[in-house]
């Protein structure tokens, strides 16, 4: 029988906990890989809860001491998003960092409650956290066997049977066998056996192999097992592994089936073994320790040379950013003609900007669910439509989208904020779109020695909102990988310091980052302006060291009827102009007709 209220849901989960004789169970949106977007299997707080974010956690508790019994844990992104999407009389709203987890546990739950968690989707790190508090408040922290949901959703799906394939070398720009060797060499550098890595756009950088068992981002679902002298295990569904990719990766690359992971530990006994763990779970670890390997804690040794694009990755971002840009113009002019009739929504606008990637013939899947926010839905800032929420598009309102394409030769993101007419925008929305602008045109233009982290490059982008007491609830740029995750470390700018935020990372040449301020008005509408850029070295006249600056690889308009020209400096105007002449020059000799004359207008100086 399939439960279809989360009311029925809910219970199902408290009858499966009274059985296991546990008292409460933690849901987080996570994999076995710590993957920021999942598989529809590992669904497992959607399914519960009915929040469809990219962040967030639930407690469900089997008997309530007070309140609800059930919390929902998330950040400023998701503060509208999760009271539009989740029963607040089933669970109550909690906010983080502001609202910790392990604080509510401790007041809700029963004195000696023993609290389960699935050690498959958590790190070290935070179970040992969680066990100390629970202690504490006299508690216990259970790790379970199997997941007490997938006992009660009785129609979970099963992972992706898609087959795994290669990444061209000419986009890969590095082969297989030569970054297997810069690990190993690595490895026998700290005198280690092997490296665990599990993080799934890891092991398909290492091994040149993508795949279609998550949405959006073109990973397998693998582990990979690393040894010093090159070779390696990559554990595997064998059924998805065709022979073209067996031949590619040759012999070094031992197949091995997917449920054997945990068992294969038994190999690694008595070696010395790295595993992230930032980026592995909790039962990588326990598993590590129960076969007697020494367990040396160490980054993933793939994640800064992924971050760190080469010359021909570096190559294929600017030819893929180039068509998608086409792409976008042409929804763009399309919008600017379709949308002041007042007869267009969200979710058709979102059909048709993914009609014209879908047109260049090149475009292998979205990079993200396509952000179409329109009025009071643009003012969230992580907003997923959908038919219950979709909005129309209004005469005279503001329309945010955010989207971006995976093609073969790379990923793109990127936010374009326009005005529905066919009267002008009011003064106050000019002046934040203004202010949003001069903060993104800020942060491009900024150049900055070696060693500079993320965190000092922010406060770029807010400057002229916080001038005017305004601010925004996430970060100002993530990583992008190369036909990979649409949000890759370890870079990032965004408020804060600490490793696990990512924002101590120095930037470093050939990374490519996000540049997205934004602001966003609860009940009425949301600006953001987003492009990539690529971190490159820079030379000034008298430097004194070695300097770094960004390379724009984004060129669609930006929506010049949003400007208070009167708000830029004549700096700021020649930064629009210089960049629109680009914009120009990358994309008119691919437009023709209407389309063109569109583009030439919309290019025109201030």
């Amino acid at each position: 029988m399939l439960m279809q209220t989360h009311e029925a849901r809910v219970s199902a989960l408290r009858e499966e906990l009274a059985r296991r004789e546990l008292d409460g169970f933690v849901v987080p949106i996570s994999d076995e890989h710590l993957s920021e977007y999942v598989g529809a299997y590992a669904q497992r707080l959607a399914w519960l809860t009915g929040f469809a974010g990219s962040a967030g956690s639930a407690v469900v508790l089997r008997e309530q001491k007070q309140g609800l019994g059930a919390a929902m844990f998330v950040d400023g992104r998701y503060t509208i998003q999760v009271r539009d999407q989740v029963d607040g009389n089933l669970f109550e709203y909690k906010s983080v960092p502001a609202d910790a987890m392990d604080d509510w546990i401790a007041a809700n739950a029963r004195e000696g409650a023993r609290i389960g968690f699935d050690p498959w989707l958590h790190t070290r790190g935070w179970a040992r956290a969680m066990e100390a508090r629970l202690k504490k408040a006299g508690m216990q922290l259970v790790a379970v066997d199997s997941n007490p949901i997938d006992a009660v959703w009785t129609d979970r799906p099963e992972p992706s049977a898609a087959p795994a394939f290669m990444q061209a070398d000419e986009h890969a720009g590095r082969s297989s066998a030569d970054k297997r060797g810069q690990i190993a060499d690595w490895l026998k550098a700290e005198k280690l056996d092997a490296v665990v890595i599990s993080a799934l756009d890891s092991v398909a950088w290492v091994l040149n192999v993508r795949g279609k068992d998550v949405d959006h981002t073109p990973v397998a679902l693998s582990y990979l097992v690393v040894q010093a002298d090159g070779t390696a295990d990559w554990f595997i569904a064998p059924e998805k592994v065709t022979d073209e990719v067996a031949a590619k990766l040759g012999n070094a690359v031992r197949i091995r089936a997917r449920e054997d992971f945990s068992a294969a530990f038994a190999d690694l006994a008595g070696k010395r073994i790295a595993a992230d763990p930032e980026r592995s779970v909790y039962a990588i670890f326990d598993r590590l320790d129960e076969v007697g390997a020494e367990i040396v804690s160490e980054t993933d040794p793939a994640v800064l040379p992924k971050a760190i694009k080469n010359a021909a990755e570096q190559r294929g971002h600017r030819t893929a950013q180039a068509r998608d840009g086409a792409a976008v113009a042409r929804f763009l002019h399309w919008l600017a003609g379709e949308a002041p009739k007042g007869t267009l929504d969200e979710l058709s606008v979102a059909a048709k900007l993914h009609e014209f990637r879908k047109g260049t013939g090149e475009l292998l899947d979205l990079s993200f669910d396509t952000i179409s926010g329109a009025g009071s839905n643009g003012a969230i800032c992580h907003y997923r439509v959908s038919e219950e929420t979709c909005l129309p598009l209004e005469p005279n309102s503001v329309y945010l989208v955010d989207s971006g394409g995976q093609y073969q030769d790379g990923t793109t993101d990127i936010t374009r904020t326009v005005w529905v007419g066919p009267d002008a925008p009011p003064a106050e929305v000019k002046d934040r779109f203004t202010r949003v602008l001069k903060g993104h045109i800020a942060l491009d233009r900024q150049v900055f020695p070696t060693g500079t982290p993320g965190s000092a490059l922010d406060t770029l982008a807010r400057q002229f909102l916080w001038m005017a007491g305004l601010d925004y609830a996430h970060g100002t740029g993530h990583g992008v990988g190369s036909f990979l995750a649409v949000h890759e470390g370890p870079q990032r700018i965004a408020k804060g310091r600490g490793a696990q935020a990512g924002t101590d990372q120095p930037l470093l040449a050939g990374m490519i980052l996000s540049n997205e301020p934004g602001y966003y008005k609860t009940g009425e509408y949301g600006i953001r302006i987003e492009n990539l850029v690529l971190v490159e070295e820079r030379q000034i006249d008298g430097q004194e060291g070695d300097w770094l600056g960004f390379e724009t690889l984004t060129f669609v308009p930006i929506d010049r009827t949003l400007v208070d020209v009167n708000l830029l400096s004549d700096a700021e105007i020649a930064w629009w102009n210089t960049y629109h002449a680009k914009v120009r020059d990358v994309l008119a000799p691919q437009l023709d007709g209407d389309d063109l004359a569109w583009l030439e207008a919309s290019c025109a100086p201030l």
